[in-house]
């Protein structure tokens, strides 16, 4: 993940145009987002400008079912990322009213997120298969490393069983 991110800022630092610049900071939204709040590609690709709520640092995510549920964004410089993305996008944002969007203000699709992955993985050199549901695994993962309470991260997960999250322990041991 660090060698991911590490590439992706490098990337952004050497745009060479307003497009590049614009397009990479949109992939280090997704990619930090993703890491930061453990969310399913789905949930991320589905989040609507109104879902995002960069005042009081909250994501709403609609899960499997339709199941609702709040996320804290506590990083500051996830935050930071979120809000110069939304104003970097805020045309395309408010034409489509999906949070994630391409240059054209169509929603990002699990499709596109996928091929970001591999792109940046390619260029970071890593050799490895990363999905962007080994962003969820690490996520959850982290918070068991530091001893967060499994029922919590059941509820940030949208876990409907608690069977589902304990799959997590099986990793940390």
């Amino acid at each position: 993940i660090e060698q991911l991110l590490k590439t992706l800022y490098q990337q952004y630092a050497l745009a060479q145009t307003a497009h590049q610049k614009q397009t990479t900071l949109r992939d280090i939204a997704v990619i930090e987002l993703l890491f930061s709040t453990g969310i399913r590609i789905s949930e991320l690709c589905s989040l609507k400008a109104m879902d995002v709520n960069l005042l009081d640092n909250t994501l709403l995510i609609f899960g499997k079912g339709r199941k609702e549920r709040r996320i804290q964004i506590c990083n500051e410089d996830v935050l930071n990322i979120l809000s110069d993305y939304k104003e970097c996008f805020r045309s395309q944002i408010d034409q489509g009213g999906h949070f994630f969007v391409n240059v054209s203000g169509q929603p990002l699709s699990d499709q596109s997120v996928r091929r970001m992955i591999r792109k940046y993985t390619a260029l970071a050199g890593i050799d490895m298969h990363i999905t962007p549901h080994m962003f969820r695994h690490t996520f959850a993962t982290s918070l068991l490393e530091t001893d967060v309470d499994i029922r919590y991260i059941q509820e940030m997960l949208g876990h409907s069983s608690i069977n589902i999250t304990e799959i997590y322990t099986h990793v940390t041991t």
